[in-house]
């Protein structure tokens, strides 16, 4: 049975509940994170911990928590779930009030986390790669804040597996931006593009394991955009994401992406990734 995190207690997860005026429940009200874990080390956890801040901050929300408090907890949970490798989850909402669009005053958030077994993928699509689509990106204008307000997501999300497609890549006034739920890059002629941090994309922390582990294999790279028009002829296209890591797309809407099978930049890099994974923890 999982053990769960809510309001101060560790619990069954059939026992935790959450009070429908919760602000979470009625607005949306709230932000999360997604930890990976491996070997019960926590993957890059100050980094995360600072992202939860940034997200706090961007929705004018108290942190409930100090870094030391939320490292204690996280390794509490940790181990009274029972994989090695697990996705820690943790979301902070407003807390429980009647319901009014102005924030109200001295609420308590509500604090809960949970701890899911981390699976590896197929190797399939490691091998083959995956499909991917295009898509307007029609989410909010501060996609910089982890909110959990995710219906544009999930509904792109579903529009790209009703195409027989693991994703859709947005597309904000002509040029891409990010993944449903990753970020995303192109390469060309041996140059790793990816989007610039700002409030249209999701600062990944992935993504900057990704791009420390190119500079240091001496791989260019470059924070900037990528048209529309330009990513139909890239060489390499992927996505990263804290529970996918690094996965090559190889079909972008039906067609191949180079030569139709993961590149030799991303297969360089995915080897640096899971080498070095297991010592990224600071």
């Amino acid at each position: 049975m999982a053990t769960v995190f809510l309001n101060d207690t560790f619990l069954p997860a059939e026992q935790a509940k959450v009070s429908v005026y919760d602000r979470g429940f009625l607005f949306g009200d709230g932000v999360y994170e997604v930890i990976p874990v491996y070997g019960r080390q926590p993957f890059r956890l100050q980094a995360h911990l600072s992202r939860l801040q940034n997200s706090l901050d961007g929705i004018h929300l108290n942190n409930p928590f100090d870094e030391a408090r939320w490292t204690q907890l996280i390794t509490q949970l940790i181990e009274q779930n029972d994989s090695d490798n697990q996705a820690v989850y943790l979301q902070v909402t407003r807390g429980v009030a009647p319901r009014e669009h102005v924030f109200p005053e001295g609420v308590k958030p509500t604090v809960f986390m949970m701890s899911n077994p981390l699976n590896s993928l197929p190797e399939s699509y490691k091998e083959q790669g995956i499909k991917a689509i295009t898509v307007d990106d029609i989410r909010w204008q501060r996609c910089d804040i982890k909110a959990i307000a995710l219906l544009p997501n999930t509904m792109l999300r579903q529009q790209a597996h009703e195409q027989g497609a693991g994703e859709a890549i947005l597309i904000r006034d002509g040029v891409m931006t990010e993944g449903s739920a990753s970020n995303s890059y192109a390469v060309f002629d041996g140059v790793i593009y990816t989007a610039a941090k700002d409030n249209t994309v999701l600062p990944g922390i992935t993504r900057d394991f990704v791009l420390e582990l190119a500079a240091k294999a001496n791989i260019a790279f470059r924070e900037e955009s990528v048209t529309a028009e330009r990513l139909t002829r890239a060489d390499e296209i992927w996505i990263s994401s804290s529970t996918r890591e690094l996965l090559p797309v190889t079909t972008l809407d039906d067609k191949p992406v180079g030569l139709g099978i993961p590149g030799p930049i991303w297969q360089q890099l995915d080897e640096l990734y899971q080498r070095d994974k297991l010592e990224a923890n600071k």
